[in-house]
């Protein structure tokens, strides 16, 4: 199946589609509306583009109608959509339009808005893109390197959107909400891809913590999915008596808390469903019932944790009676796919970073995490979160998750600093919701038993925002690349007590 075989399969579909907000009230196609203008758009695309080159339209655009034709549009198969970072700017910006072979970018609507809004027919191009045929290029979030363009497949939509309508229990008569950037993998593969596959309406805007509620309700949202800290956004929004008066059923996505899982769901009146995933798609951990707190789930087979210097199976992880990991430096690796490469299609123009993520024919997520013995997978960081204080491996996912059970932490972002001699210190930025002081975090950090001694963070910065990509995940390089934080920026935590200035 295509995303063409998709939308042709729609060309009489009258039911909505596409929804989003103009001029203040809330504006829609239907599905034979949308096929038609995305058929015009494509044809005008293909008129400008010389056949000798890639046929590569790179789109920088803000989520709206405009993307979303967009993506119809190559979904038709003329030609493929690269989805633009919008917050890249300059060389950065220009430097991945090259990389992904460029011909067009596309920095206004009016080119798509002007096929929304004509009459006439045109047939959509003539094309016959096959399951593996490129679709789309999405760009890595960069948060550990520079962004690598990841090539999406048509089957990397339709098999996703297949995935999910049966994983979730999501039918023609839901509503999608779809926040996300569209430039990126979860928008497309978790929000457009399950309505494509079940001619589902869909709603597109940018995303707003204030208006996440009320978007939700004129659009009559029954399902929206997220990557990163959005439900911390909306959590920190304004309490109401009414706000589980809406329609949303099920939320979606991963990246989130959760201590935030379990507030949104309880305040909106919705479930919420995180998993572990990546632009890739090779590595798949679900959540499932009855899982220990802070672990991702269970991994599907030949997913294993392994020692990126043996390419070992590590042991499974060690606790003592406060459930403090004792065996770090054994039971984190590496999450690979041991079978292969899994659904990933490779990186576009970087035979290097393709070379790196396979080796030995195994796929190298970059996450570090470890195992129990029963199998549960705990998140430990990216490669580049390891810290070595005092001669022993730290991983900053289990101290950041420590950090979050305090009911004033919002969020929290553990990095390494170098050490005056030899090695890191752990610093962590701090996102807050309430009141702490530094007496307040040395007293809470003393009764977290889990806690190992050298885990205590030397700085803590309290900051209003955390640096991010456009996907929401933190940029703990430009954290780390403040180093020392200065006096008067942070408190300090003396070399071998325990109290904060």
């Amino acid at each position: 199946m295509t995303v063409r075989d998709l939308l042709l399969a729609r060309a009489e579909d009258d039911r909505p589609a596409l929804r989003w907000r103009e001029a203040g009230s809330v504006a829609s196609l239907s599905w034979r509306e949308y096929g038609a203008a995305a058929a015009r758009l494509a044809a005008d695309l293909e008129s400008r583009l010389d056949p000798a080159q890639p046929p590569h339209v790179g789109v920088l655009l803000p989520n709206g109608p405009a993307f979303a034709l967009h993506l119809a549009a190559a979904g038709l198969g003329g030609h493929v959509l690269v989805g633009l970072n919008s917050t890249r700017r300059g060389e950065a910006l220009e430097a991945d339009a090259a990389r992904a072979d460029c011909q067009l970018v596309v920095d206004s609507p009016d080119q798509a808005l002007g096929a929304l809004h004509s009459r006439e027919t045109v047939a959509p191009p003539v094309a016959d893109p096959a399951p593996d045929s490129l679709f789309m290029l999405i760009f890595t979030s960069g948060t550990s390197g520079s962004p690598k363009a990841v090539r999406v497949t048509h089957e990397k939509i339709t098999g996703p959107g297949t995935h999910l309508v049966g994983r979730l229990g999501l039918t023609p008569d839901d509503v999608h909400y779809i926040a996300m950037p569209l430039f990126h993998s979860n928008a497309v593969m978790a929000g457009w891809a399950p309505a494509l596959t079940t001619g589902a309406a869909f709603a597109v805007a940018p995303f707003s913590a204030s208006g996440f509620l009320p978007d939700v309700r004129d659009f009559g949202a029954t399902y929206a999915n997220y990557v990163g800290k959005p439900l911390t956004y909306v959590l920190a929004t304004p309490e109401r008596p009414d706000d589980a008066d809406n329609p949303l059923r099920l939320v979606f996505g991963n990246e989130a808390n959760e201590g935030d899982i379990a507030a949104f769901a309880e305040r909106f009146g919705c479930e919420v469903v995180d998993s572990y995933s990546s632009t890739e798609n090779a590595v798949i951990v679900q959540r499932r019932p009855g899982m220990p707190a802070g672990s991702l789930g269970l991994p599907l087979d030949g997913i294993k944790v392994l020692s990126s210097e043996t390419a070992e199976e590590t042991p499974a992880a060690v606790f003592d009676a406060t459930g403090r990991l004792t065996n770090p430096d054994e039971a984190i690796g590496e999450l690979v796919n041991t079978t292969g490469r899994g659904a990933f299609a490779g990186y576009y123009n970087d035979d290097d970073a393709e070379a790196e993520r396979m080796r030995g024919g195994m796929y190298w997520s970059g996450d570090l995490a470890y195992r129990d013995a029963e199998g549960w997978v705990y998140f430990a960081g990216r490669t580049g979160d390891w810290l070595r204080v005092d001669g022993e491996n730290l991983a900053a996912a289990p101290i950041e998750r420590i950090l979050l059970r305090h009911p004033a932490v919002a969020e929290a972002a553990v990095y390494a600093v170098p050490d005056e001699k030899v090695g890191d210190q752990v610093a962590a930025a701090l996102v807050l919701r309430g009141s702490l002081t530094p007496t307040e975090l040395e007293e809470f950090l003393a009764d977290q038993d889990d806690l190992s001694p050298k885990a205590w963070p030397r700085y803590v910065q309290v900051v209003a925002d955390l640096p991010r990509t456009a996907t929401n995940k933190v940029l703990k390089r430009a954290l780390a690349a403040g180093g020392v934080p200065t006096p008067g920026t942070a408190w300090l935590r003396a070399a071998r007590g325990t109290s904060y200035r």
